[in-house]
């Protein structure tokens, strides 16, 4: 079997609505091989184990882009991120899938083209690209393209999923927006997702907390996670470098300082008075992006 890894993404992150995102050690595994007839899928939902599993679709988009077929696919989920959470679970299948058309007929990896085979599938870039590449990524669609620049950040920071036992789909999330924004949010947010792309490249503590704050979607979407304002507000308090809504959500997400732990201790204490249960997971940068490798 061939095994792909894919990490977590977090979007937007704030002020980048669509194009910002960055990749986590946090991981969905997929094993993929083909057989002699029919479809297997095993380790995930049972409302998954079909055809319109989005790996599967995925994956046989691929082969057609490419010009290939296989007989039959046995398909096997090692999933650790959460489904609707707001960490990329869908990206991780849109990029797994893709990645396991090129390796089961042993095709070298395009990045560009994996990338053109999956905005036809989502056609934002916010979460496939750091999916693909690792890092932090600024990417956008133009002209059936997508383009991209990929950086890192300090290794002093660390980020903090703070993840809610809800779940809340993209599609909701994206019909509580306002269809049009004011000349004045438009600017706030672009020069401040200018600035947030530079800061997280050169580790700029001051300018990431200034950066991070948005006015296109977090206000509209923060209402319908139980906490979340406060969340936010006692992160700052309790000396986080910033805070945002991961994606669509319903996953925080913190950048904290590694050296500023006592903040773990302080986050549990203080969910821990909440309405809703929360998950809190400690994370690093993922660099690298996804992964194939050959199993026996």
């Amino acid at each position: 079997m061939i095994k792909i890894t894919v990490p977590a993404t977090s979007a937007n992150l704030g002020p980048g609505f669509d194009c910002l995102g960055l990749a986590l050690d946090l991981y969905n595994d997929f094993y993929v091989e083909e057989i002699d007839e029919g479809l297997v899928i095993e380790g995930c939902l049972e409302e998954f184990k079909n055809e319109n599993n989005l790996f599967y679709v995925s994956l046989k988009k691929a082969l057609s882009e490419l010009n290939e077929a296989v007989k039959g696919l046995k398909i096997v989920f090692d999933s650790r991120i959460p489904l609707k959470g707001g960490l990329g679970s869908s990206a991780t299948c849109i990029i797994g899938g893709i990645l396991g058309a090129f390796a089961i007929k042993g095709i070298e990896v395009d990045n560009d083209k994996v990338l053109k085979i999956a905005k036809t599938i989502e056609n934002h870039p916010d979460n496939i690209v750091p999916a693909l590449l690792g890092g932090i990524t600024v990417a956008v669609i133009e002209d059936d393209k997508v383009y991209y620049e990929k950086f890192t950040t300090s290794e002093s920071f660390e980020f903090i999923a703070l993840s809610p036992d809800i779940e809340l789909s993209t599609e909701e999330a994206r019909r509580i927006l306002p269809k049009n924004i004011s000349l004045v949010d438009g600017v706030y947010n672009v020069s401040r997702a200018a600035l947030l792309a530079m800061a997280l490249s050169k580790g700029n503590k001051e300018n990431i907390a200034v950066a991070c704050n948005d006015k296109f979607h977090q206000n509209y979407r923060g209402q319908l996670i139980p906490d979340f304002f406060e969340i936010l507000k006692f992160a700052k308090e309790n000396g986080a470098i910033t805070s945002f809504l991961s994606g669509a959500g319903p996953t925080i997400m913190i950048i904290n300082e590694k050296e500023n732990s006592i903040l773990h201790e302080k986050l549990e204490k203080y969910l821990s008075t909440c309405e809703r249960k929360w998950k809190m997971s400690v994370l690093n940068l993922e660099k690298d992006g996804a992964k194939i490798n050959n199993c026996k």
